[in-house]
């Protein structure tokens, strides 16, 4: 049997990951497997003090964006070839190679990962001192277009074009290492590991590589090689001798893992518990002083489960206090609270007070949850601003609406639905104003185009719109309670509008199923719960630069939509070419007509 190339990726999605990985690549972790009299070689990445994690970090700075909470920070990429490359005669002795096509292998998988990642591959490690020789890669997985980290773009995601990519990663690798005689795994396989009943077939392909010992199988006086051979294949003893060396090799093998995995399990319980000690630290961090520590350092003396002193009688109940004193009667909340209290003093004496007795990380703590509390108070009792759309002048609409059908394409029965359904009208400054609603259909925004002039240049947001929960959406064909089978998505009211008027102009009637068409701007404000349940979703920005990373993001995101760009710069003016089109086939047709009415 020919070997065979072996490739597994692995996503390091936060720092903590690529810092654990690094302990163990690096052998900072203990690592029972491994031959501590062999050393390990660094093939990528030069033999500075940094860690992994510190690389990684200064490589993720360099982008425009910060990564989102769940990206993939780093992938870690596996590279071996079965134990029939690196010992032909012998496979199954462990700890033992041909130097040669050791280092075959190894400068064919580095001269790999150089040509498909260069520098995003910071790291790699070649691993001598276990089994079998194996590499592993670190990649940073930038993409340059969108100034953010993707594993998907890179290495892609779940479904049908992540398993493409990742087929399409085993054909490179395994073409490299074509030349060394070693190939690539069945192609389509969806098996992992090899099953107990493929393991004996494995072992009875070939026989003779069996221990025998059983004398109903010894050779007879003068018996050919060859006849031996046939004998003994058709023998049952022979086959139930080769099923039990089998059985008991796998079940070997079964208890040597599960060894192995109660150690890192025991391990990784005690990393666990490191990160608990190191959280429940920092909580008591963030936690308020203790305020009868500071009650203490007052010079308030308990007593009867009061602190009296000073004319002051205080109950404390965990974060807040409450004076009985008659004069007193007053309550609150904190360390600053109680120091301001008690000493009468203001915040900024409170605070330098607080650092004379409990030094600097006491008077943080105090002020955060200072702060903390007064956030909270405010946020409950303060009210809620609301949005106040622009006031509407209905003397202005005519100019407005001759600028939406004139210069924009768009015909005057779909503007009056619009205006109709209150989703666009005019200003004080005859700006055309398309209103923004959140998912519940109220007003919370409004984005405003100018007409005026011949510089109508002006776009942006009404003051107090909230850009992240409110947009610019309408619905065409089917009824108003129909589940939304389609969502298409702009960059722009105007956008959207006019690919709808698109559709309409080529299908000659709204669409027959529900459609919704939305306005999406930036990213950020995708409404995913709307959206993902929708099975269709175009995304439909334009044809520029810009919109083509923002789409991949969106894509990245939901990955059941489909990048549709228009012909033209974007769907405003693709619809404005159109109409022109098809104004000069009318002309075309009726001068033909007049010349056959001729």
């Amino acid at each position: 049997m020919s070997p065979l190339t072996i490739l597994r990726i692995e996503k390091l999605k936060t720092f903590g990951n690529v810092a654990g990985s690094d302990d163990h690549v690096t052998r900072n972790r203990e690592t029972p497997n491994a031959d501590p009299t062999k050393d390990n070689r660094r093939l990528i990445g030069t033999e500075d003090s940094r860690s992994l994690e510190e690389i990684v970090k200064e490589k993720i700075s360099t982008l425009l964006h910060r990564p989102r909470h769940d990206a993939v920070l780093c992938t870690e990429m596996f590279l071996s070839a079965s134990p029939e490359y690196f010992r032909p005669l012998n496979p199954s002795v462990s700890g033992q190679w041909s130097d040669e096509r050791m280092q075959q292998w190894a400068l064919a998988s580095r001269d790999w990962l150089s040509q498909n990642y260069g520098s995003k591959c910071v790291r790699a490690e070649l691993h001598l001192d276990e089994s079998t020789p194996h590499i592993h890669a670190y990649i940073v997985p930038l993409n340059e277009k969108t100034g953010r980290v993707s594993h998907d773009a890179m290495f892609g995601g779940r479904g049908g074009q992540g398993r493409i990519k990742l087929s399409k990663l085993q054909d490179s690798y395994a073409a490299a290492l074509a030349p060394l005689g070693i190939e690539r795994g069945v192609k389509g396989s969806k098996a992992t590991h090899t099953k107990v009943k493929e393991y004996y077939q494995a072992v009875n392909s070939e026989p003779l590589t069996a221990v025998i010992t059983n004398n109903q199988l010894a050779p007879t006086p003068f018996e050919s090689a060859r006849n031996y051979v046939a004998r003994i294949q058709s023998d049952e003893h022979f086959q139930a001798i080769n099923h039990q060396l089998a059985d008991r090799a796998f079940m070997l093998e079964r208890l040597r893992s599960a060894e192995q995995r109660a150690f890192y399990s025991e391990k990784e319980r005690q990393r666990l518990e490191e990160i608990v000690r190191s959280l429940e630290l920092k909580t008591q961090q963030l936690r308020d002083l203790a305020l009868e520590d500071v009650a203490w350092e007052l010079g308030l003396n308990y007593d009867y489960e009061r602190w009296k002193g000073h004319g002051h009688i205080i109950n404390i109940d965990g974060p807040k206090f409450y004076d009985f004193a008659p004069d007193q009667q007053k309550g609150g909340g904190g360390a600053i609270d109680l120091v301001m209290h008690v000493n009468n003093c203001n915040f900024r004496q409170a605070v330098v007070w607080l650092h004379e007795r409990f030094g600097s990380a006491g008077v943080e703590r105090a002020a955060l949850a200072h702060v903390k509390n007064r956030a909270a108070d405010i946020i409950q009792t303060e009210p809620r601003p609301q949005f106040t759309p622009p006031v509407e002048d209905k003397a202005n609409w005519s100019a407005v609406e001759h600028y939406l059908n004139q210069f924009r394409g768009i015909r005057s029965d779909c503007i009056q639905m619009l205006k109709n359904q209150g989703l666009v009208y005019a200003d004080d400054q005859q700006n055309a104003v398309f209103v923004m609603r959140n998912l519940e259909g109220q007003r919370n925004g409004a984005f405003l185009r100018g007409t005026r002039g011949e510089n109508n240049s002006f776009k942006g947001y009404s003051k107090g719109t909230k850009r992240r929960s409110c947009w610019f959406y309408f619905h065409l064909g089917g009824k108003a309670n129909d589940f939304t089978s389609t969502a298409i998505l702009c960059k722009s009211p105007i956008d959207a509008i006019s690919r709808a008027m698109l559709e309409y102009l080529i299908r000659g009637d709204v669409p027959p199923e529900r459609t919704l068409y939305m306005a999406i701007d930036d990213f950020n404000c995708l409404p995913l719960e709307r959206l993902l349940p929708i099975n269709n979703i175009v995304v439909a920005f334009g044809n520029d630069k810009s919109s083509d990373a923002a789409a991949q993001r969106v894509l990245e995101l939901m990955p059941q939509s489909q990048i549709k760009k228009s012909q033209a710069h974007d769907w405003n003016q693709q619809l404005l070419d159109y109409g022109r089109q098809l104004r000069q086939q009318q002309q075309q047709q009726r001068q033909q007509d007049d010349e056959l009415s001729l």
